[in-house]
This record gives C-alpha cells, structure tokens and sequence, in this order.
C-alpha cells in the first residue's frame, strides 16, 4: 500500500477525527473508506452522464407513445403515503 502526505484543512480534520471516534475505527481507516466510496459515487455519475449522452429520447418517446391508454392494474396503483 502507498502513502501520500495530504494537507488537511483544520476543520475537515476535526469533522473526520469525531466521524472516526463515532465509527470507533482509525482516522487512517475511515479516510480511505470515505476516498473510496467519494470515487465510487464519481464513477457512478459519470456512468450515467455517458448513458444519458446515448439515450435516444425521441425513440422512447416514440414508444412511449405507442403504449396503450389504459388504467393500471389494482396492484399497480399508488398507494397512500406513509406518515
């Protein structure tokens, strides 16, 4: 595993020490845990952003279009929010 020396603002810092006492794992740990979970949410965006830039919007509204105009069935109905 590789180290890299990372200046850290002072209340970023604080925020991730309480966050690592909170989680009761080391600073190191919770750290690389969030990097990696901040990089996966990034790929994921960008995976949709790339689908999306495909999407033929036309072509589904086209077949969007041709969808019969009928009432859901009783189990597809929206059900009442819960409180």
């Amino acid at each position: 595993m590789s180290e890299f020396a990372l200046p850290v603002p002072d209340h970023i810092l604080a925020l991730a020490k309480r966050a690592a006492t909170e989680e009761q794992m080391p600073l190191d740990q919770l750290l690389v845990s969030l990097i990696s979970e901040g990089l996966k949410r990034r790929t994921a965006l960008r995976d949709l952003e790339g689908r999306a830039a495909r999407a033929d919007v036309a072509g589904a509204l086209r077949r969007l279009n041709t969808a019969p105009d009928i009432a859901p069935d009783q189990e597809d109905e929206p059900t009442a929010p819960r409180s």
